[in-house]
């Protein structure tokens, strides 16, 4: 992936008990601070750049938020950390080996990951971390996955998002999955509060083109609700080649995202959800879309309870 210059500005805030903010401490933990990735695409689908702090709104309940930090492109002050997430499971037989295939492709051309998480599931889930001169053990893995058993989705992505919760960096998940699940522990309203609590962002691939008609859409619908609740998205195949237009499309995304930070103006761990809105000033980008996340629960991780 080519490589893009990077602007990252920090504002001078204050933090109670912290003092102003450098670009080191930036969404480290103990600093309240909300992490928002934002990928901006014009009228045409594409990402657009340039883009300034000021040209942001951020709002936080309907309240206006002060931007501390912003940054366009990779972040070098947040390396980012991979999950690969690919469904084992008895339903992916047809579409396995394609999904290994990719997988391996996928983290070959994001030379920007400080390092891979693999996520293998069927009603299992297992899990494994990978830095990049350990990659063709990871290559080995993804293709060594033989489909069976059920499909416990939704713990598959928890056990990622858990092992995020508290940690320095951005988190992206890019999943390979049919959206079923059948046998998870977890349910999908507990799920997305975890989402809300962590700060992943997802992308998936669903390969829906060998699931029962009955359950194509349902299954959809969920695996583009868990993407677009963080601020990613979701894309379904019709063919192999379509994988690589949808590889340009999230890459391209990754390379020129914007991140934003704010202090909340209320910064309170009230276990609430709190909804997020991230909008343009300018007015000549009327029509462009904003996407983030949908909001963030103010707790500590213990606050999802047990599951």
């Amino acid at each position: 992936m080519p490589q893009r210059a990077w602007r990252w500005v920090p504002l001078a805030v204050s933090v109670a008990g912290a003092g102003v903010v450098s670009a080191q401490q930036v969404f480290h933990a103990g600093v309240e601070l909300v992490q928002l990735p934002v990928v901006v695409t014009g009228r045409d689908g594409h990402v657009l750049h340039g883009l300034r702090g000021d040209d942001f709104q951020v709002f936080e309940d309907g309240r206006p938020q002060q931007v501390a930090y912003f940054c366009e492109g990779p972040p070098e002050a947040l390396p980012l950390h991979l999950g690969l997430l690919l469904d084992g499971s008895e339903s992916m037989d047809q579409d396995l080996g394609a999904a290994a295939n990719a997988a391996v492709k996928f983290v070959t051309d994001l030379d920007e990951a400080a390092d891979v998480t693999f996520v293998d599931f069927d009603t299992k889930v297992n899990v494994g971390k990978f830095q990049p001169d350990n990659y063709p053990r990871l290559f080995e893995r993804i293709r060594a996955r033989k489909a069976g058993g059920g499909t416990s989705l939704y713990d598959a992505i928890a056990v990622f998002v858990e092992r995020t919760l508290g940690e320095d960096g951005q988190h992206v998940l890019l999943m390979y999955t049919d959206g079923g699940d059948s046998t998870s522990s977890l349910g999908y309203g507990k799920l997305q509060q975890l989402l809300r609590l962590g700060h992943v962002l997802v992308y998936a691939i669903g390969y829906m083109q060998n699931a029962l008609s009955t359950d194509r859409l349902t299954q959809e619908i969920k695996v583009s609700a868990i993407a677009r609740e963080t601020g990613g998205e979701a894309y379904f195949p019709q063919s192999p080649a379509e994988i690589s237009k949808f590889y340009a499309a999230i890459l391209a995304e990754l390379g020129s995202r914007y991140t934003l930070g704010y202090v909340p103006a209320d910064a309170r761990a009230d276990g609430k959800f709190h909804k997020i809105e991230v909008k343009l000033a300018r007015p000549d980008l009327k029509g462009a879309r904003v996407r983030t996340r949908s909001g963030y629960i103010a707790a500590s991780p213990s606050a999802i309870g047990n599951r």
